[in-house]
């Protein structure tokens, strides 16, 4: 039971990072390294962007899980989660298709025109940060003192 607790800490902490390192470390400093085209750069962010879906699809299916064996149905909780099930579907069936079709005009030479599509993606993160913030706080507070 112990391993529970401490997954209920590690899973969300972990896709945190995820987030926090890709979306907004990795992403904007592919653009920066030296050779890095456009359309280079564009393809390779489709690829960690698709990586970091499944992965946070499986931590999500995971915090889920790890929600389910608990003594007392917490309503909070519960919403966090749905919230955080809402977030991702948002991006990766939304907001990620239509960024991958933005990508393939622009790899092909072409322009898109301008879009707000990455405001939305960048602000779903932000959500999804937040939740994850406070998700393990919330998880870290139910833990018991040492003696």
């Amino acid at each position: 039971m112990r391993s529970v607790v401490v997954l209920r800490l590690v899973v969300p902490a972990v896709w945190f990072g995820l987030v926090l390192g890709l979306s907004f470390i990795e992403t904007p400093l592919k653009f920066e390294a030296p050779g890095i085209t456009l359309p280079l750069g564009l393809g390779i962010g489709r690829l960690v962007f698709t990586a970091l879906a499944i992965a946070g699809w499986v931590l999500l299916v995971a915090i889920t899980a790890l929600a389910v064996p608990r003594p007392r149905v917490d309503r909070a909780a519960w919403a966090m989660i749905g919230a955080m099930w809402v977030v991702l579907a948002v991006q990766t069936l939304l907001i990620r298709p239509l960024l991958s079709a933005r990508s393939d005009i622009i790899i092909e030479g072409g322009d898109p025109g301008p879009s707000f599509l990455h405001y939305g993606y960048i602000a779903a993160d932000v959500i999804l940060l937040a939740l994850l913030v406070v998700w393990v706080s919330r998880e870290a507070r139910k833990l018991p003192l040492p003696s």
